[in-house]
Formats: C-alpha cells, structure tokens, sequence
C-alpha cells in the first residue's frame, strides 16, 4: 500500500516508517521541516519525503488538498490536536479513497473509575488536551459511519517512552533527577501513599499498533484501540522496579499531595497532578483481539531502555 504519515520523524515515526518500509509498503513521510528523522534508520532511503507545516497549510487551506493530492491508500495522522485540523483533513480525504488512522492519547480518559479502563467505559476527560484528542474521536468514529465518508480508526498510546525522550517518572513528572536519586539509592519523596497508577508504552510498541491498523484495516475500521504496555504500574512499583535495575532499594518518603507541591517546580507538581488524579490502567484486550496487537516491552523494560539512552547522551548518571 502507499502509506502517507503526516509527522513521520518523530518518535513514533522513527520507528514506524522502518516497519512499514520492511513490510514492503510504499511510504510518504510528511513533516514541517527538513531535519533528519527522530531515529535514523537505513530504510529511510527509500522513503518519499515531503516538507509540509501543518499549522501555516491549513491556516491558508492547503493541507487537506495537499495530502489528499499524494494519493495515499492510508494516511496515518500522529499531529492533529482540534477537531477543527481533523475536519480540514477529513474534508479533503473524503471521496479520494483513503482511510486514516489517527493518533490519539489516553487521556480521553478522565480520572480511572473501573480498572482496567476500556475502550468503552464512561468518560469524564478533562483538560484541553484531553478534551480535544476525545471529540476529534467521536468525529472520526462517525465520519467512518457515514454514506461516503473517511473510514477512520483512533489508537490511544499511554506514556510514550523509549530511547529518544525523557519519559514519566515516579513522582508522575519529567524530573531527571528522580531517576538519578533512585540509581543512587537516595531518598525519592512521592505523593500520597505512590498508589496512583501510570501506564507506559514503549515507542516502538506504539508503532507496532499502527502498523498492524495499516495492514488490518478492516477490523480496526470505526474502533478505537488503547496501545499501552501489558500492565500498569503504581508510582511507588515504578519506582521501586527501577532502583532495583541499578542495584538499589528504594528509599520513598509519601507525603500528602499538597505538601509534595511545595517541595517541587509548579511544572512538576502541576505534571505529578495530571497523572495522579487520572491514576490510569488500560485494557488492551480490544486491541489484541481485532489487532494482533502485543507489546513487546513491559513498563519497566521501556523506562529502562529510555533511561540508558539519556545516560548515553550525557543527560543522566544512573552508575
């Protein structure tokens, strides 16, 4: 098939045009810029490359045309965040015979009621982000039922991890230096008890899904899929795992979540917040069963993959 991936280069691009390149596809990597992709790979060599910004194309009405005139059989979306982005294109790809698969997030999700938390459970998402990412679902799922429309399906990766990017630590933030304290068996302070839970999922397992929404086209077509790892981890499990790895016990403290604000940055306490007050743990059963899906990475195999990257670059000392 000729596959368009609009935002190819980066993280999960880096691992999914190699994917779909050994599968013998045909790919169209679109992005805003002319830099080297997130991840070199080889089979970047063979791949069509498209300068394209998004954000200056559709304010003057050329995107949608522009990816439609590429003709793609598939066009995977991994950079529309409004509903108004997801109706240009949808606009433009209506009659062309493409279908779109479409990245979005858990966070569609408000706070966990039910765990594991499926696709179909009653939603309460909250903030922008979140917000957006489920209406832009609900618009594709029924742009998919329409006479004539987009067949569309949505995959919802959790905490995109691996090498290439800090990931979410234990405290529910980005601070490098949690993962450094807990390498060197000092003291990490978390919020609460650590019970709230986070759900990771490696870069390439993210990817892993895409591609298999690609191939699979007719059982993905009107779903939406969560991609995350097999399980979920608590703050404090994650943070324990993680000491292990370097030889180390963990040394918690647990303080009550406005206390813990006061010890840390307002971007790291309002981050710790966002994650805790979801406290999500994903079924991936639909996706296994329509998909094939299955992730090759746990939590805690992805976290430490990412960990050696960033102490690689010189970003971290974990020995």
């Amino acid at each position: 098939m000729r596959v368009v991936v609009l935002g190819a280069t980066g993280h999960v691009g880096g691992y999914l045009v190699p994917r779909l390149v050994a599968a013998g596809h045909e790919v169209v990597a679109v992005s805003r810029g002319t830099s080297e992709p997130y991840r070199p790979h080889a089979a970047w060599g063979s791949v069509e490359r498209v300068v394209l910004d998004r954000d200056a194309a559709e304010a003057d009405g050329t995107f949608g045309p522009r990816v439609a005139a590429l003709e793609a059989d598939v066009v995977v979306d991994m950079i529309c965040f409004t509903v108004d982005s997801a109706t240009h294109l949808l606009d433009a790809l209506r009659g062309t015979g493409a279908v779109l698969v479409s990245c979005g997030t858990i966070w569609v999700h408000g706070p966990a009621v039910e765990v594991p938390i499926t696709e179909e459970a009653r939603r309460t998402p909250f903030g922008e982000y979140g917000t957006q990412k489920a209406a832009i679902e609900q618009l594709l799922l029924r742009e998919s039922r329409l006479p004539g429309g987009v067949p569309s399906t949505v995959l919802h990766p959790g905490h995109i991890t691996g090498p290439g990017w800090p990931m979410i630590n234990p405290q529910g933030n980005l601070e490098l230096g949690v993962w450094e304290a807990l390498a060197a068996g000092d003291e990490v302070v978390l919020p609460d008890q650590g019970s709230a839970t986070v759900h990771h999922v490696h870069a390439d397992d993210v990817a892993q899904a895409f591609q298999l929404a690609v191939e699979r086209f007719g059982q993905a077509s009107g779903e939406a899929f969560h991609v995350v790892s097999e399980r979920a981890v608590s703050l404090r499990g994650l943070a324990e795992a993680v000491a292990r790895e370097y030889g180390q016990e963990a040394r918690l403290r647990f303080v009550p979540f406005d206390e813990f604000r006061a010890l840390v940055s307002d971007e790291a306490g309002d981050a710790s917040w966002q994650h805790a007050s979801r406290s999500h743990a994903m079924s991936i059963e639909k996706a296994r069963r329509l998909l094939g899906y299955a992730p090759r990475y746990t939590t805690v195999e992805a976290v430490v993959e990412g960990l050696e990257w960033l102490a690689a670059e010189g970003r971290l000392t974990l020995r």
